[in-house]
């Protein structure tokens, strides 16, 4: 077998394994209905496992990012009515964090290197300005949780971005909507829907900080227009 046919079997396995997953029912489970239905119970053997507990749950996390099933948010209220709001930032980005770079590194060896080789005089441009400013379009894109999340991961793995870099975007661009996400999970009781936890204001928040981000790229793309 081929290197190629090797890759594109791969990539037939792994849609089929996200896909079987998704059909499974296991990612209907993380809804938010089901934790504040059972938020006792789980409360109760993450206070008699506490270690096990964090352990099991980064592990669910990092589960969930690679194979872009939905729940990522349930997850992360759940980390902070159970753990609390700094444990459970800390947990998530270190769960999200894995995930994503196991979906990137699997985008980068199935399809990205060949759409790199195949496209290289098509993506030169592309190339030379995510060289330039690949961080900030990254941290950007993370600060902002309205971005699809897997979404970022599969595209990132087809550019040229190191995964280093990928890395610390990723880690550090997630704290702050993972925080409003951990906090609200204190009053998980009145929560009604996910999408209420990014009010208005919170976006705004998020929005001024990527801006700032972005800034330093968009000036220095002015500058250099006639």
């Amino acid at each position: 077998m081929t290197a190629h046919a090797k890759k594109i079997s791969l990539l037939v396995l792994f849609v089929a394994l996200i896909a079987g997953l998704r059909f499974s029912g296991l990612a209907d489970s993380l809804t938010l209905e089901n934790l504040q239905r059972n938020r006792e119970a789980l409360l109760s053997w993450v206070e008699g496992h506490r270690t096990l507990s964090f352990i099991v749950y980064i592990l669910v996390y990092i589960a969930v990012v690679a194979f872009s099933l939905p729940g990522g948010a349930v997850m992360t209220l759940a980390g902070g009515y159970l753990f609390g709001t700094v444990p459970a930032v800390l947990c998530v980005v270190v769960g999200a964090t894995c995930g994503a770079v196991l979906s990137f590194l699997s985008a980068r060896y199935l399809i990205g290197s060949r759409v790199q080789e195949r496209y290289a005089a098509q993506l030169a441009r592309f190339n030379s300005e995510m060289d330039r400013n690949g961080g900030r379009y990254l941290l950007t894109l993370r600060l902002i949780p309205l971005f699809p999340f897997f979404l970022v991961n599969f595209l990132s793995g087809l550019t040229r971005v190191s995964l280093g870099l990928f890395t610390w975007t990723t880690a550090v661009g997630i704290i702050p909507g993972t925080a409003a996400f951990a906090f609200a999970g204190h009053q998980l009781e009145s929560v009604k829907n996910v999408g209420d936890i990014l009010s208005p204001r919170v976006l705004l928040a998020l929005g001024i900080l990527a801006a700032f981000t972005l800034l330093p790229a968009l000036w220095s793309r002015i500058r250099k227009k006639p």
